[in-house]
C-alpha cells in the first residue's frame, strides 16, 4: 500500500512539474474588469505566472471544499458530543448504583451508611 502511494504521489509530482513548465507564460490578474475598475477607482492589477493561478485556484476550491464540509459536519460533532456526555453520566450512575447494590452487607454497618435525619 505504501509503494501505491509513493507511486501515486510521484505521479502526482511529475504531472504539476510539467503542468508548471508548460504555463510559465505571465498574466495580469485584475480585481475587476478594465472598465468598471476606472470607473470606481479600483484598479488593482497583479502579473504573475499562468501555472500559479491554476494552482492557486486548486487550492483556493480545496480551502472552500474543506471549510464548506467542516460546517456541514458541525451538527453531526454537536451531538456525537452530547452521546459522550450522556453515556460519561451513565456510567458514573452504573458505578454509584454498584457500589449501593454491593455496600455493607452487616444491618449495623448499613444502619452506619445511611445520612442522619
Amino acid at each position: 500500500m505504501r509503494a501505491l502511494r509513493l507511486t501515486f504521489l510521484g505521479l502526482l509530482a511529475i504531472i504539476l512539474i510539467a503542468l508548471a513548465l508548460a504555463n510559465r507564460d505571465i498574466v495580469t490578474l485584475r480585481l475587476l474588469p478594465a472598465g468598471a475598475g476606472d470607473f470606481l477607482g479600483l484598479s488593482w492589477s497583479v502579473q504573475v505566472p499562468l501555472f500559479l493561478v491554476i494552482l492557486g485556484g486548486v487550492l483556493l476550491g480545496l480551502l472552500i471544499g474543506f471549510v464548506w464540509e467542516w460546517i456541514r459536519e458541525a451538527k453531526l460533532r454537536r451531538t456525537a458530543k452530547q452521546a459522550t456526555r450522556k453515556a460519561s453520566k451513565l456510567q458514573s450512575e452504573v458505578q454509584t448504583l454498584r457500589h449501593e447494590k454491593h455496600g455493607p452487607k452487616d444491618d449495623v454497618l448499613a444502619l452506619l451508611d445511611q445520612p442522619s435525619r
